[in-house]
């Protein structure tokens, strides 16, 4: 991706992450973000950086429970960094990795009403089920994404 550069995340990289997070999703989503997932899972998770900074960030894993699985859990674009493919580059990137790890599908969840991620989930070939009722709990629907590697 011209002009960006993508490199596994180190778990240096939260403070960063965290203080940009609300301001690029133009919303509270920091407790979504907890240190521990870069405390745990930086290898799996990449930063995108350009002359002016982070430009982006995917954080994912795979399932220590399902070999075959892995979850994307958040993943951010710098507002001015959109609309240029650096979403779907950081997308490719992590299907190489956990491809490397042995994984043959990748998932994620999101709001009904965040019909930006659900295009966006759909163009990059995941299944788009959903909304699933009661998914995280009573009355907290999600979508659901699947994407076979």
């Amino acid at each position: 991706m011209a002009g960006h550069e993508i490199r596994r995340a180190r778990p240096d990289d939260y403070d960063d992450l965290i203080g940009v997070v609300d301001n690029w999703w133009g919303r509270t989503v920091v407790h979504n973000l907890p240190r521990l997932f870069l405390d745990h899972f930086h290898r799996t998770s990449l930063i995108a950086t350009d002359e002016d900074g982070i430009s982006g960030f995917l954080v994912g894993f795979g399932s220590p429970s399902d070999a075959d699985a892995a979850y994307i859990h958040f993943v951010a674009v710098r507002p001015d960094a959109r609309k240029v493919g650096l979403g779907r580059t950081l997308y490719d990137e992590f299907f190489e990795i956990v491809r490397a790890d042995g994984r043959k599908v990748v998932t994620a969840i999101t709001s009904p009403a965040n019909f930006t991620s659900i295009d966006f989930h759909r163009s990059l070939g995941f299944t788009v089920t959903g909304p699933v009722a009661d998914y995280n709990g009573p009355g907290r629907s999600l979508i659901t994404f699947e994407r076979k590697l």
